[in-house]
């Protein structure tokens, strides 16, 4: 079990029959959050997190893991490596909180991030999702030449003023939103002219920061429409089950009601922005105790800050930053323990 001490792994069931439950929030990171070595401390201390990244090299045929805890960089960058590899890198995490029996009652993802959600919820395998990811991170990439299409993040401007930069820019090219990721922080893709057209309008009217992406596509817009169609009839073969938790769907931060509209989600998905601090707020209407983010990097924990400070919120990445979210939740648990208690004695209602 690692570092994690055996009087707080006792504690940590959180299931629906137990008396101190704390309701959890599991968000998942999406492409940008990679880097050589994720992964690689927990596969050496958990075996649930090691059975992980085995599995995923042989469904993929591929050394996968040695990518994750190695690299190089420049591999580990490409889109159609990328999405595979922060997809198993979360589940990996995933599994090590399951072991530890801290489970989510509602989760979402960030664009690429919501596969590992639906895995969360019982609504795609590991094995499907993996597959699925594999071939998206393809097609994106082949969807636009190379150099041709371009995304940038807009600061310190409100989404509807971004909106209204990208329509002014467009002159026949795509440029639109892609991810409304807090209310002052919109990314935008489209045509490489477009997008530096659009930058420029959002300077000149208030924004405090225009910053080009390194991306290898231009995700989330029109110019993805190919990509689209080849996830769709992929996805149209993959078994998708009803959820067993609410998942707040990126396309219209609404948790989807069953697998059919997970699915369609998905394929929605492609072209559509992600409505990030939407979905946020949906989550937080479901009233957690506490935000995880599962995955590499600490990029939504940051973004949660931006969008409400009062979001209690915690990055899982590691097998140091296992332990200490093991220790909030039990935190968690005793504090409602302790109002339990208070309440039986006090009658209240």
């Amino acid at each position: 079990m690692g570092g994690i001490p055996g009087a707080v792994v006792s504690g940590l069931a959180n299931g629906p029959d137990s008396a101190a439950a704390v309701r959890l929030a599991f968000v998942f990171p999406g492409q940008g959050s990679q880097a050589p070595g994720m992964g690689a401390d927990l596969a050496a201390r958990h075996t649930a997190c090691r059975e992980t990244f085995q599995e995923a090299d042989d469904v993929l045929g591929a050394p996968l893991s040695r990518l994750c805890f190695e690299g190089p960089a420049a591999e580990l960058v490409l889109t159609e490596n990328t999405q595979p590899a922060i997809l198993t890198v979360s589940i990996a995490i995933l599994r090590a909180l399951e072991s530890l029996g801290i489970r989510p009652s509602v989760a979402a993802g960030h664009s690429l991030g919501e596969y590992s959600a639906l895995v969360a919820a019982k609504v795609l395998t590991f094995a499907d999702a993996l597959r699925a990811v594999r071939l998206r991170g393809r097609a994106m990439q082949e969807a636009v030449p190379a150099g041709e299409g371009a995304m940038a993040a807009i600061l310190g401007l409100s989404p509807e003023a971004v909106e209204a930069a990208c329509a002014l820019a467009a002159g026949g090219d795509v440029v639109s939103a892609a991810n409304f990721n807090a209310p002052e922080q919109t990314v935008i893709a489209g045509s490489a002219a477009a997008v530096g057209r659009a930058c420029a309008i959002a300077l000149e009217r208030g924004a405090s920061r225009a910053i080009p992406l390194p991306v290898s596509a231009p995700f989330h817009c029109a110019l993805m429409n190919p990509a689209e169609s080849r996830l769709a009839e992929h996805l149209a073969g993959v078994r998708f089950s009803d959820p067993a938790i609410p998942v707040v769907a990126n396309v219209d931060a609404r948790p989807v009601a069953s697998g059919e509209e997970a699915r369609r989600a998905l394929v929605r998905q492609v072209c559509s922005p992600v409505r990030w601090a939407a979905s946020v707020m949906t989550l937080r209407e479901m009233s957690p105790g506490l935000f995880l983010e599962v995955g590499p990097g600490k990029v939504l924990t940051g973004l949660m800050r931006r969008i409400d400070r009062s979001i209690a919120a915690r990055c899982v990445e590691d097998d140091a930053s296992l332990e200490a979210a093991a220790g909030a939740v039990e935190a968690l648990k005793g504090q409602g323990t302790a109002a339990a208690g208070g309440a039986a004695r006090g009658g209240s209602a």
